[in-house]
């Protein structure tokens, strides 16, 4: 007797959705307030229209189906993008990959799905340039924006620093401490200060009211300024500490009030080319040397080395990154206040303090339960994506820049990254999963920097074409094309509030 053995067949539907197969969902929205009195909530929904009838959808039903569904049923005139969660999980690719495969629903049950929009306000796309800004006799290297989006300052090869009347958009106030070329320019996150460092060595504090220098300059660095970062609101209210990165392969943290080094960060063996100060108590440093390491905020202690780049480390961003920009203000650049008068808190218990309790929210909601994630871009043609607080290890390499990295940033929302390389091209990237998306083609040079738009649905790119570009990410298309600039752009920066762009080069104009 022979006996034969039977290959066990695999059941597709533990790969495939069932074909056939409905589920019963229920729409609603994250905030739903719920009603002690059945009728009353019955009326408030039917009003509202904030918790949909049930449906009934295939199991396999898609992420971006449901957000085209749920348009379509809220009639929204414009395709609002959401985010949905059957209780903790997410749906990030369909229903059936991340709830019901896993065993977390059957087909028999009523699937709540809980949906919000992942940009209350929208941003209108930059359609034209406002204003050609002359002044800088040397080229611009560098433009920001402050917190609340009201005030503008630009730092150039011409020495100066120079603030821009934005009511007006002509030159406010032109600053001329430096001896050499400004590099990099910092707005404290209040708003009240901007840092400069430049290529003679030291760093200057203004205030953007008067345009003046306020006290001594900050002298410590050996070797010219490559990096600012300053520390969080919502760990320092005073907004008083300032960390800067040099060529001299170390990174100094200031006490700008009394203009002392409070410790010196000296564990890189090359030039430290850039530096995040961290919401959660680190300060991390990308360098030459090819690491990026993670130190003790406030007592200036190596934490942990993160190691896996094979060249120079060129750019770093946070996940948290919009947040810890704007501090307290929200879209619309405003603050909240504890007095009529609106001072500022200068410390004090959490709860006492308004301010200081929006910068924790919106902290707290650019985590949303997460750890603060960390995304690195080299000399190598690759990006790291860390999660520093748990572990050395990367959680994924991205590959597929053909040139080196040059800027990589974290979509306000923390849900996407793009990334800018001399390969001529923007590529986006999952910042969750570390998945590529898309190449964004349409440079004939070299893309100098990214910026996002608040609300997380435009991309706006500078590079050595003399062009500026505008994608959108929803088609990952491109939406428009700015030209305007006489020669190359090096630096662009979006507004915090979304109603301005701002960007400089080497034809030495600032666009508005």
């Amino acid at each position: 007797m022979v006996l034969v053995h039977k290959k066990r067949k695999v059941d597709e539907t533990t790969v495939n959705p069932p074909e056939n197969t409905n589920v019963l969902i229920h729409l609603k929205s994250h905030d739903a307030t719920a009603v002690e009195n059945p009728a009353d909530a019955d009326a408030a929904e039917q009003t509202s229209g904030k918790t949909l009838p049930p449906l009934s959808v295939p199991c396999g039903v898609t992420r971006e189906q449901l957000e085209l569904l749920l348009n379509e049923l809220l009639q929204n005139e414009e395709a609002t993008p959401y985010a949905f969660r059957v209780e903790a999980t997410e749906i990030l690719e369909s229903l059936w990959q991340d709830v019901l495969r896993p065993g977390k629903r059957t087909t028999e049950d009523t699937i709540e799905i809980v949906y919000q929009p992942l940009a209350v306000f929208r941003v209108r796309a930059v359609t034209r340039c406002s204003s050609s800004l002359s002044g800088h006799t040397e080229a611009v290297l560098n433009v920001s924006f402050s917190p609340d989006g009201r005030q503008l300052a630009s730092g150039s090869g011409d020495t100066t620093v120079r603030f821009w009347d934005l009511n007006t958009e002509t030159p406010h106030f032109t600053g001329t401490e430096h001896k050499n070329w400004v590099l990099y320019t910092a707005w404290s996150p209040d708003g009240r200060w901007l840092a400069s460092g430049s290529m003679d060595k030291m760093i200057r504090v203004w205030d953007p009211s008067t345009g003046k220098a306020v006290g001594a300059p900050l002298k410590g660095h050996t070797k010219w300024i490559t990096c600012l970062a300053w520390e969080p609101f919502h760990r320092n209210v005073k907004c008083n500490r300032l960390a800067s990165a040099s060529k001299d392969k170390t990174v100094r943290v200031w006490d700008v009030v009394t203009r002392r080094t409070l410790f010196t960060l000296s564990s890189h063996t090359a030039a430290v080319t850039c530096v995040r100060w961290g919401g959660s108590g680190f300060i991390y440093t990308g360098s030459q040397d090819k690491s990026i390491m993670v130190w003790n905020a406030d007592t200036g202690v190596l934490v942990k080395t993160l190691q896996g780049h094979a060249h120079w480390v060129n750019t770093m961003a946070l996940n948290v990154d919009y947040a810890l920009r704007t501090g307290p203000f929200n879209h619309n650049g405003q603050r909240p206040t504890d007095d009529d008068e609106g001072k500022y808190c200068r410390g004090g218990a959490r709860s006492n303090c308004s301010m200081l309790n929006g910068s924790f929210k919106r902290y707290d909601d650019a985590l949303g339960g997460q750890k603060e994630r960390l995304v690195s871009g080299s000399d190598d043609f690759t990006l790291y994506l860390w999660e520093p607080e748990t572990s050395k290890k990367p959680l994924t390499r991205m590959t597929g820049h053909q040139k080196l990295v040059n800027q990589v940033c974290f979509s306000p929302d923390g849900r996407t990254l793009a990334s800018a390389s001399f390969d001529n091209s923007v590529k986006l990237w999952d910042a969750r999963t570390g998945n590529f998306l898309a190449s964004l083609r349409g440079h004939v040079g070299a893309v100098y920097q990214v910026c996002w738009s608040a609300d997380s649905r435009l991309i706006l790119s500078g590079s050595k074409d003399s062009t500026l570009k505008v994608w959108e990410l929803r088609t990952r298309k491109l939406l428009l094309d700015l030209p305007g600039h006489a020669d190359e752009v090096y630096t662009v920066d979006w507004s915090p509030d979304g109603q301005r762009v701002a960007s400089g080069g080497k034809d030495r104009v600032l666009k508005l």
